[in-house]
């Protein structure tokens, strides 16, 4: 079955950095894009990154550009989060998604499979 495992979340302090990385297993991930989700404490999980098919287009929230980068090695079925310049509101838990479109989506329903979800912290 699909499968996304992700890992590299943590506790880091405000303006430090973080890199997350997901893999994926049970399909092919390479003709389409990847996508990082982010949900806070008592909130809707919102969109924050997507990156294309093969990693020529990428599109990011308001709330990360300039500070965030994702990146995707297709092949090692990949994608990755960095995460620079954070912030105590970057407190969330992450998801990565991989979407059934090749293009920039920030449309939740064209992703159908996800991660578990990794911690990260940003304490002030």
């Amino acid at each position: 079955q699909v499968q996304l495992v992700e890992s590299g979340g943590g506790l880091v302090q405000a303006g430090g950095s973080l890199a997350l990385s997901c893999t994926g297993s049970g399909r092919i991930f390479s003709d389409n894009s990847w996508g990082w989700f982010r949900q806070l404490s008592g909130k809707e999980r919102e969109w924050i990154a997507t990156i294309n098919w093969n990693g020529g287009r990428t599109k990011y929230a308001d709330s990360v550009e300039d500070r965030f980068i994702i990146d995707r090695d297709n092949a090692k079925n990949t994608v990755y989060l960095q995460m620079n310049s954070l912030k105590p509101e970057d407190t969330a838990v992450y998801y990565c998604a991989a979407a059934t479109v090749a293009w920039t989506s920030m449309d939740s329903a064209d992703f159908d499979a996800w991660g578990q979800g990794i911690q990260v912290t940003v304490s002030s």
